[in-house]
């Protein structure tokens, strides 16, 4: 039996090893130069592999979208699943503070290590600079062409990864899946005329951040940037709120407290505590609730509060103004930057299309589709990576069926 694997990085590499086995031939075709590319780049060359373990309840609603769908997916492969995987083959893990699961070496060589040996192991056989134009089911098989060259195969994977634009989900046009139009998720917001951006390189460990206009929000590591504001609670943020932003113009009001334990009331009672306890200090030179020295100046200016301001002098009015700095500081968002190079797009084969138990297309028996291709998208923090090792693991077995 001939197997081809469309796609070289995470998702196709899980699938084509273990669609392999005793008279099966498995080919993987990259239509680029480069094999596992976002493994290699991703957590900034570490690659965040997984996360840490929990109920599959609970992992599905890291996904803004495939959540009812990986559902069912996980079932067959979830994360206990992965780490043993990576494990069994030699690859030590280790769980961070986040959850965040990595290789104990740091580097995502290890985990393509994994893959390439295990693959090659198996005897799956490698395609680079092989894009593929066309596929054609048919009685006689499944036809795949890529310039002058036709393939015949029995069984059909496809893990070519998201696309930025429609134009990249051309080749499956006689497939007559339905695309859902891809837009960007996991982005930075951009604030061009907010002088917040003045205090780039700062960042604070726990705020919650929320779009104005809706029940969005995310809470987590913000960092400011010299565009606008960045860090885990925005990419998450993006995350969730991708379709709404996209169909905003990335034009919205971020409304930031700075820390995501505290309410409107605690930040205010706060204040009058120490202006109580301490009311001949200047309010610039002592920061409350461990806020950075230059952002707290920059909301204690930004709340009309003027650098000899005592605590004890502050009137009824500037306490209002501080508070609302703290609690629900407004910035203008006005477009978007990509996160690094670990793009990552909604959009793709509508999972209505797809059997998530067995992964393959309701459409063409022995197609079955794995990773980024379909509309499934996680946030930060291994969860994409999980869904391409699922999908892939089930895709890869149901070859078999």
């Amino acid at each position: 039996m001939k197997i081809g694997v469309i796609g070289g990085g995470a998702a196709g590499f899980f699938a084509a090893i273990h669609a392999a086995g005793p008279g099966r031939e498995v080919h993987i075709y990259e239509k680029s130069s480069k094999l596992l590319s976002k493994v290699r780049i991703s957590g900034g060359g570490r690659c965040n592999v997984t996360h840490r373990p929990m109920e599959i309840s609970k992992l599905v609603k890291f996904y803004p979208r495939g959540e009812k769908f990986l559902k069912r997916v996980f079932r067959h492969f979830s994360i206990p699943d992965t780490i043993n995987w990576f494990q069994s083959r030699g690859v030590a893990l280790k769980e961070e503070a986040d959850g965040r699961v990595f290789p104990q070496s740091d580097s995502s060589e290890s985990i393509i290590q994994a893959l390439t040996k295990e693959a090659n192991r198996l005897g799956v056989q490698l395609h680079l600079n092989f894009p593929i134009h066309s596929i054609s089911p048919s009685e006689k098989g499944l036809k795949i062409i890529s310039g002058k060259s036709e393939v015949l195969l029995d069984r059909l994977i496809i893990a070519a990864g998201g696309s930025p634009k429609m134009d990249g989900y051309q080749f499956l046009s006689n497939l007559k899946h339905t695309i859902v139009p891809p837009i960007p998720s996991l982005f930075t917001f951009n604030t061009p005329q907010e002088s917040i951006r003045e205090l780039m390189g700062i960042s604070v460990s726990n705020a919650h951040v929320r779009l104005e206009g809706t029940k969005l929000s995310y809470h987590g590591p913000v960092l400011i940037t010299h565009w606008g504001v960045s860090g885990p609670a925005v990419l998450k943020l993006s995350a969730f709120g991708a379709k709404w932003l996209y169909d905003h113009s990335y034009k919205a009001q971020a409304v930031i407290n700075w820390n995501a334990d505290l309410k409107e009331q605690d930040w205010d009672q706060s204040v009058r505590n120490y202006k109580s306890l301490h009311g001949g200090r200047k309010v610039k030179n002592y920061p409350l609730h461990d806020l950075p020295t230059r952002l707290w100046e920059f909301l204690v200016q930004n709340a009309g509060i003027e650098a000899n301001d005592t605590y004890g002098n502050l009137s009824k009015k500037q306490i209002n103004r501080l508070v609302q700095n703290l609690f629900c500081y407004i910035l203008k968002v006005e477009g978007k930057t990509t996160f690094k190079e670990e793009f990552v797009t909604a959009g793709g084969i509508d999972l209505q299309e797809v059997n998530p138990e067995t992964m393959e297309s309701i459409f063409h028996p022995k197609i079955f589709f794995a990773g980024e291709v379909l509309n499934v998208d996680g946030i930060t923090g291994g969860f994409n990576f999980q869904a391409a090792w699922s999908t892939g693991y089930l895709a890869g077995k149901s070859t078999h069926l």
